[in-house]
């Protein structure tokens, strides 16, 4: 196996799923944060591991394939590695059809699900009765599921992740000198360091908010239904998010806005509409300009590499991600899709001086 010496900065989820695959194909890895594991937001609550829509094909859709099938293996051996439970569990998904136009599409993209998915997962359009109080509302009485989206606890996750990492040998620190080759996984300050050492804008925090709610339904699918994520945990318990603000005073608070989505959830879904609100998470989620996630090295500083931009996509996104980036970190093998790259997400024209 190859050997190296790789200094990870953060210990989020890009930071901690590429450390762990590190290890695992032979290198010496340290993790640096200074704020500890998941401080950031991957500490966040909800864990909806769900694909695009089967169609318009392109590269971000099929990483995003490959990763949710290799999510399965990947975080099995995690918990077993690791003697903890990342919440994992692949379910499936449920939204409502809202009308003959949506029911229409909702069926042409069963039939692109065939034609991408390859038999990995189905994407059905099914009668909404017979699901009880966990069916979502839908005017036409026809609901889409598809049997790729999972769900994981992101915190419970990264914790799991960690404890893998330490038991393989690895350090996970506050502080140390970094050594050896360099991955900056560090989130929205990191996409904030990389617009100034590129003197463009690369990418922001954008702040979510979401809930946790004291219901048990951990046997049930995710619903996806007006924008909200509703997430039955394995521990017992179901989150509810998440907003996307890009003005904030506060990002690491949280106001009615959380109210407001819980409303809104409580209407679409009757199994939660008497389940108490135990916990409140909002946090900033790096969001790159291209959209996609953000990997490679970093311009201009040779040994130093980049996995950052997760937004709503990384824990999804995470397992196909720490493979590629261990392929380049270790092996100088290039397979990221062109629109992931760091070049994707600067200004046409731009250059560093």
């Amino acid at each position: 196996m190859a050997t190296a010496d790789v200094t990870v900065h953060g210990a989020g989820i890009f930071g901690l799923s590429c450390a762990y695959t590190l290890l695992r194909r032979g290198a010496r890895v340290q993790v640096i944060d200074p704020n500890g594991v998941a401080a950031g937001a991957s500490g966040g609550i909800v864990g909806a591991l769900a694909p695009h829509t089967p169609e318009n094909w392109n590269d971000k859709k099929q990483f995003q394939l490959e990763s949710l099938i290799l999510a399965e293996t990947f975080w099995a051996d995690v918990a077993a590695v690791a003697g903890k439970s990342p919440g994992y569990g692949r379910l499936g998904r449920i939204q409502p059809v809202l009308d003959d136009r949506a029911l229409d599409l909702a069926r042409a993209r069963s039939e692109g699900a065939d034609r991408y998915w390859k038999g990995h997962a189905v994407w059905q359009v099914v009668e909404s009765r017979g699901l009880g109080d966990w069916a979502p509302f839908s005017p036409t009485g026809y609901l889409i599921r598809d049997t790729l989206s999972a769900r994981l606890h992101p915190r419970q996750a990264c914790l799991a992740l960690a404890a893998a990492i330490q038991s393989l040998g690895g350090e996970i620190l506050s502080e140390a000198a970094p050594s050896g080759l360099q991955l900056w996984a560090t989130g929205t300050a990191g996409l904030d360091a990389l617009s100034e050492d590129l003197r463009a804008p690369v990418g922001t925090g954008v702040k979510g908010q979401a809930a946790l709610l004291a219901l048990d339904r951990r046997d049930a699918p995710q619903l996806f239904a007006d924008g909200i994520h509703i997430i039955p945990h394995a521990d017992g318990t179901t989150a509810i998010g998440s907003t996307s603000e890009r003005d904030y005073t506060a990002p690491d608070t949280t106001d009615d806005q959380v109210d407001a989505l819980v409303e809104r959830a409580r209407i679409l879904c009757p199994a939660i509409r008497q389940a108490p609100v135990i916990g409140r998470w909002a946090g900033l989620r790096p969001r790159a300009r291209s959209r996609a996630p953000m990997l490679g090295p970093w311009p201009g500083r040779p040994g130093h590499f980049i996995a950052n931009g997760g937004f709503k996509i990384g824990f999804g996104m995470a397992p196909k991600i720490a493979e590629v980036m261990a392929d380049l970190i270790l092996e100088s093998r290039d397979t990221i899709p062109q629109s992931f790259r760091v070049e994707a997400s600067l200004p046409a024209q731009t250059s560093k001086a």
